[in-house]
């Protein structure tokens, strides 16, 4: 990578939309706190904040601009376009590995970028998604725990589970044929987790739906709906001597911003510990 410029106006605060030089088919906005001192010493925190389907990413950005205020955080929201594995496919960032992307690589030339940038710790991070950002977050979790701070996972709802007797990614069987390293369930313990979904997330057609070219059979085996999955998820992850925060929020369908609060809830406890 060329040395970084000098730090200019579209560096701070609501940054501008940056490409990844690692691979220009993905980009990133971030969002740096207002006393971010170029001459300082101070070392940032980093949320990662993982989009959904429909990849509002400016508008997960803005949102957890208090909490980056509040916690000297630096906040990257990544971007993740429809239709690079093929046209029309919206989901291939989901699953971490997809047709020779590697997504969590890509995730991390960009917190290299950053690094080169700003003072930022990437060693560990923070890392919330829901819906399409919930599925990236748990995959995430098994594949790198040691690279989490915290994970906090929203409704998914296609769930990969710990389950030994199913492929990937129903399961992880062949987790170590697939990615090089076995599921390390010692460094998971390690990581505080959250799982959250709205309690009145109880919508069926889209992740039922058995002409989806993701879909594989036996995703519905542990509930129809994202509550009953992520109910089953958290047994699963206790019955490994893993423990996890279970939030359901009341009078909330799947709509990620009206469960914000406990997420930021939740890391700022996390940053505590």
């Amino acid at each position: 990578m060329k040395n970084s410029p000098k730090l200019a106006m579209y560096d701070f605060g609501k940054t501008t939309l940056n490409a990844c030089q690692f691979d220009l088919r993905f980009s990133y906005f971030t969002y740096v706190p207002s006393d971010y001192d170029p001459e300082g010493d101070q070392i940032y925190n980093l949320a990662v904040i993982v989009h959904g389907t429909n990849r509002p990413v400016q508008e997960y950005r803005d949102a957890f601009i208090d909490f980056a205020e509040a916690n000297q955080s630096i906040i990257l929201v990544p971007v993740f376009p429809a239709g690079i594995a093929f046209p029309g496919e919206l989901s291939s960032y989901k699953f971490i590995h997809y047709d020779g992307i590697r997504y969590d690589d890509i995730l991390f030339a960009m917190m290299d970028e950053l690094a080169a940038k700003y003072r930022v710790r990437t060693d560990k991070v923070l890392m919330h998604g829901f819906s399409g950002g919930g599925h990236f977050t748990h995959r995430f979790l098994y594949l790198h725990p040691d690279r989490l701070l915290a994970a906090s996972i929203g409704a998914p709802g296609r769930i990969t589970y710990l389950d030994d007797t199913k492929p990937w990614y129903l399961g992880i069987s062949d987790f170590e044929e697939k990615f090089g390293v076995p599921v390390r369930f010692d460094l998971m313990k390690q990581v505080p987790v959250q799982m959250i979904v709205g309690g009145d997330d109880v919508e069926m057609e889209e992740i039922n739906d058995t002409n989806d070219p993701f879909w594989m059979d036996g995703m519905d085996a542990y509930g129809k709906t994202r509550v009953e999955r992520l109910k089953a998820l958290h047994k699963n992850f206790a019955d490994h001597g893993i423990e996890a925060r279970l939030d359901i929020v009341p009078g909330v369908k799947h709509e990620g911003f009206k469960v914000l609060e406990p997420v930021k809830e939740f890391f700022t406890k996390s940053l505590k510990k």
